[in-house]
């Protein structure tokens, strides 16, 4: 998972990556971190708190919880 930087100079990082899916971080100027998601021709961008909610509902759906 080597860090990167873009032609905007954010810094990025590669989380996780398969064939036609790639999750992705980068840091903004401001210091927030920003979670990205490429699904096909679909881009979600998360926030942390979003990034964590999201995580959990995953979570749940593999275990075959109802979730919170």
């Amino acid at each position: 998972m080597a860090k990167q930087r873009n032609d905007d100079s954010i810094p990025t990082e590669t989380l996780a990556e398969t064939e036609e899916y790639i999750a992705w971080l980068s840091e903004e100027p401001d210091g927030e971190k920003v979670y990205h998601l490429e699904l096909g021709q679909v881009t979600l961008h998360f926030f942390q708190e979003e990034w964590d909610e999201l995580l959990k509902l995953l979570d749940g759906a593999r275990s075959g919880g109802a979730g919170q």
